[in-house]
């Protein structure tokens, strides 16, 4: 027999006889043999997860145009027998795969942990009995009991039972426990405060609210800024060096060059020409950044998200948990009556019971000024919370042995019990209109001296409190240049009355005014409305996914904080998704950043040490397409000049690693802050660095003319001469292109970046001074080499700083 499965907000629409009649079950459940079936066909109530092969996924970093190339170079090395050539080939293809692997390995899982989130066992009513199976193996249709501190096993409908507490903020965002009564729909994932009722399952696994969460996680991707530069820079050199050596191959072809050699020369130009190194070095400097985070509270789960924070321009802040505590506080009470606040509090801290661990019972307990003053009384009788009669009551013995009797509860039904005149009822009605307005829940409070005859002592108002540090995190992050929009589950009236708190002003919306009601609707001004909002209120998960990918669209680069499973799709989603301290599992492993200090304060030093690292990463992209045009076309049209060969094949892989290498230190390198977001300026790199990179071409040529022919030494040791030539200022050019100042104006070098250089250049220096492997210089040609590429840094320099004016850099 067919059933019909449906969606939690359907459910909650049918009366519990037409689930049953659509689920094709009863009171008395299904059997066991019924379950088996449903069980084939609707398949597990848990999440799949796509899984992918370690190896294959390592094997894929050797496929593609870089790695090929790196590849035919290496064979034709083994095929020449250039052994040196094949060693350092291969340690360049290696290193980059595992850099590359490393990287995605790192990344989080953000479906295992919502799996591990779902309930393990769950008591289920088959074959007319009571048994207890794994939550994994329930089906739509089933009759589950659930009890206090359970989790729920899945979406049902409560059938049986006068009420359910339940705790879904994890899940909804919701501040407040939620009393759940019969035909009410309970979620899957919520955990029980209280109660026990009988549900008839109604949905499972990815068919549940908590499902839908998990479907948008998987369906969430957010394209890496990093990676679109890199790749943007990659193809710019990889099309720039292939057009030069096809040229240069066809006019040697002509020549009569040695094919095979030709081509292995080529290879290895183009291979040291390209960027090879370069989502290594990046990547590594994200990776040391990430470490400096580390001890910062943040712990980066996805390195490109140190590029992105460094870009945000605006942050959507989860309130819950978030912007405050996620716990009750007492506000300051409204009395009634000839009491004193202090009277109106300890009575209802009287009509408590601290042991129940209520949220509501333990703020009212901890509002209690002289908590000694509790000790006076013994509490005789107690009776709990339940939505019928929407109270609380205590019976209390004096010290002295009378009798009193404590109440607390809706405000309603409290001035229902005293029946005070009329006036007070109408104070008391407009003073909890005011406090609601401003966020508050009411509480009513009464005594009595003989349990019948009741006195209205006045109202106990009760909010989530802010961080302490959440205004002054608020305010740091809008002089970074960060607009904060405040997402939140609860009230609009809440929402408002937070987000003028912490000076976000009230430009309010409920998000169904601005993203539809419907999952993935999208209204036709969506985009500007939700640029132009200060934040959103009686917000579901879809609604804080597509709040993102609108802001997204809008060319906005997204932080999202959160801490709940609800917030892990828009956070997944988000340029950077920030997980809070004690967010859930689900929530860290969605997101890219997660803080392991409390409160929000940890985001503003992450942001300065990420803008910190994208200055690196910026410097080195300017240094590494200098060096590849400073290269490639000097090398080219000098053999198509001079029909000579200007440096070797082992040169220019000595070249590539002398240069590359050691500025994998730049991620250590002091650098200056920028106060605004910043982002990647492809058009204004690579202006800069072509303006750099001609200079470097007419720099080298003007050293080679000079060798040639006013010194008129011999080719070995004018490829020593271009060689060393080219290694010193490769590194004085990235002192250049560090900043965007003069560069003797700019922070100084890290001892660390300087070392590598110093080093560096002693080896560049006593391989030609020595001869190893090339022809040896005499030493004093060494010093006039230095001499003539710290007169042309000031020439780079000058030429620098211009393009910058000219682009509009202050």
């Amino acid at each position: 027999m067919g059933i019909t499965v449906m969606s939690a907000d359907e459910a909650q629409k049918r009366s519990k006889q037409e689930l049953f009649q659509n689920l094709a079950s009863s009171a008395e459940g299904i059997s066991d043999l019924e379950a088996k079936k449903r069980l084939e066909e609707y398949g597990l109530n848990a999440i799949p997860e796509k899984k992918t092969n370690s190896i294959l996924k390592f094997l894929g970093y050797f496929w593609g145009p870089i790695p090929w190339m790196i590849e035919i170079a290496g064979v034709l090395s083994l095929v020449l027998e250039r052994w040196p050539d094949l060693i350092i080939i291969l340690i360049l293809l290696f290193f980059n795969a595992i850099i590359g692997f490393w990287e995605e390995f790192q990344a989080g899982n953000a479906i295992e942990a919502l799996k591990k989130k779902l309930a393990g066992k769950s008591k289920v009513l088959r074959d007319g009995q009571w048994i207890e199976i794994e939550a994994s193996t329930l089906v739509p249709g089933d009759i589950i009991r659930i009890r206090l501190g359970d989790i729920i096993p899945a979406d049902a409908k409560i059938i049986e039972g006068d009420y359910l507490t339940i705790d879904q903020s994890a899940l909804t965002g919701e501040s407040l426990p939620v009393t759940k009564k019969t035909d009410d729909i309970v979620y899957s994932g919520s955990v029980a405060k209280k109660g026990e009722v009988v549900a008839l399952v109604t949905g499972t696994g990815l068919n549940t609210y908590f499902g839908q969460t998990a479907k948008l996680v998987q369906s969430a991707e957010s394209k890496s800024h990093f990676q679109q530069a890199v790749m943007h820079i990659g193809h710019y050199l990889i099309y720039l060096s292939l057009v030069l050596v096809a040229i240069l191959i066809i006019v040697q072809i002509e020549r009569g060059d040695d094919i095979l050699q030709l081509v292995q020369f080529s290879l290895i130009l183009v291979v040291a020409s390209i960027p090879v190194a370069m989502p290594a070095v990046l990547s590594v400097t994200m990776a040391v950044g990430a470490l400096m985070m580390a001890r910062m509270k943040a712990i980066v789960s996805r390195l490109e998200s140190i590029e992105e924070m460094a870009g945000v321009d605006i942050l959507c802040s989860d309130k819950t948990g978030t912007l405050t505590q996620n716990k009750l506080q007492l506000g300051e009470p409204k009395v009634f009556g000839k009491v004193t606040e202090e009277e109106v509090i300890l009575a209802g801290a009287l009509a408590s019971k601290e042991e129940d661990q209520d949220p509501i019972d333990i703020a009212v307990i901890h509002g209690v000024k002289d908590i000694k003053s509790l000790d006076e009384y013994k509490q005789t009788k107690f009776i709990p919370f339940d939505p019928v009669s929407k109270r609380t009551e205590a019976t209390l013995e004096t010290t002295r042995g009378k009798a009193l009797y404590c109440t607390k509860g809706a405000p309603q039904v409290i001035l229902e019990m005293c029946n005070p005149e009329e006036a007070v009822k109408k104070e008391a009605q407009s003073a909890v209109q005011e406090l609601a307005s401003r966020g508050y829940r009411t509480l009513g409070v009464a005594r009595s001296y003989d349990g019948k005859t009741w006195s209205f002592l006045g109202l106990l108002p009760l909010a989530d409190p802010l961080r302490e540090d959440s205004k002054d995190t608020i305010k740091q992050a809008q002089e970074h240049g960060i607009e904060v929009k405040m997402v939140t589950g609860d009230n609009i009236a809440i929402a408002k009355e937070i987000s003028g708190q912490l000076g976000l002003g009230t430009n309010i919306f409920p998000a169904e005014e601005l993203l539809g009601k419907k999952e993935g609707e999208m209204l036709a001004d969506t985009g500007e409305r939700v640029e132009k909002a200060g934040g959103f209120a009686q917000v579901f998960p879809e609604h804080k996914f597509g709040i993102v990918k609108a802001l997204q669209a809008r060319e906005h680069i997204t932080g999202m904080t959160g801490d709940g499973v609800n917030d892990s799709p828009a956070l997944k989603q988000a340029d950077v998704g920030i997980a809070v301290s004690g967010a859930t599992d689900a929530a860290r492993a969605a997101a890219s950043l997660v803080l392991t200090a409390p409160g929000l304060s940890v985001i503003i030093s992450a942001i300065e040490e990420a803008r910190r690292i994208f200055e690196r990463m910026n410097s080195y992209a300017i240094y590494r397409i200098v060096e590849t045009l400073r290269i490639m076309f000097f090398i080219v049209l000098t053999i198509l000049v001079y029909n000579f060969y200007p440096i070797t094949a082992l040169m220019i892989i000595l070249l590539a690693l002398l240069n590359d290498f050691p500025i994998m230190t730049i991620a250590y390198d002091n650098t200056w802050l920028d106060p605004k977001p910043v982002r990647w300026n492809m058009k204004r790199v690579l202006t800069v660095a072509t303006i750099l990179g001609t200079i470097g071409v007419i720099e080298t040529f003007g050293l080679l003319i000079i060798a040639k022919t006013f010194m008129g030494i011999g080719y070995e040791q004018i490829q020593s001469v271009v060689f060393l030539k080219l290694v010193v200022a490769g590194h004085l050019t990235l002192f250049v292109a560090r900043t965007k100042r003069p560069f003797f104006m700019s922070p100084f070098p890290s001892p660390i970046l300087l070392s590598a250089i110093l080093v560096t250049q002693a080896v560049a220096a006593m391989i030609v001074g020595f001869g190893w492997g090339v022809a040896a210089i005499p030493w004093i040609w060494i010093g006039y080499i230095w001499a003539y590429c710290l007169i042309w840094i000031f020439i780079e320099d000058f030429a620098k700083i211009l393009v910058y004016r000219h682009m509009g850099h202050k």
